[in-house]
């Protein structure tokens, strides 16, 4: 369920706004216990996205750090590699 929550900060390029509120989604989805809230509760749900993703933004641009910025394409490269040992490889077109 929480497949978009990733680490945002310290990426080259930043995070998109389309990360932060996909982060944020699938955030107010677990704790909510809502993958899809009803008509009645759907206003508060929307609402709290909002403002996760508000505050995340925030809180992402108010950060500072001395390291280097990652490389999202090397870190994606790493993450298929692991994912490749764990799960082992497919044959074949994907």
């Amino acid at each position: 369920m929480c497949r978009n929550i990733r680490t945002l900060y310290n990426f080259t390029p930043p995070a998109t706004d389309a990360e932060v509120r996909a982060a944020s989604l699938q955030y107010v989805r677990k704790i909510s216990g809502f993958h899809k809230p009803s008509a009645s509760n759907q206003e508060a749900f929307d609402r709290a996205v909002d403002e996760v993703a508000r505050v995340s933004r925030e809180l992402l641009g108010t950060l500072t750090t001395t390291a280097a910025p990652r490389d999202r394409d090397v870190e994606a490269a790493k993450a298929r590699a692991r994912a490749a040992q764990r799960f082992g490889t497919r044959s074949g077109p994907a």
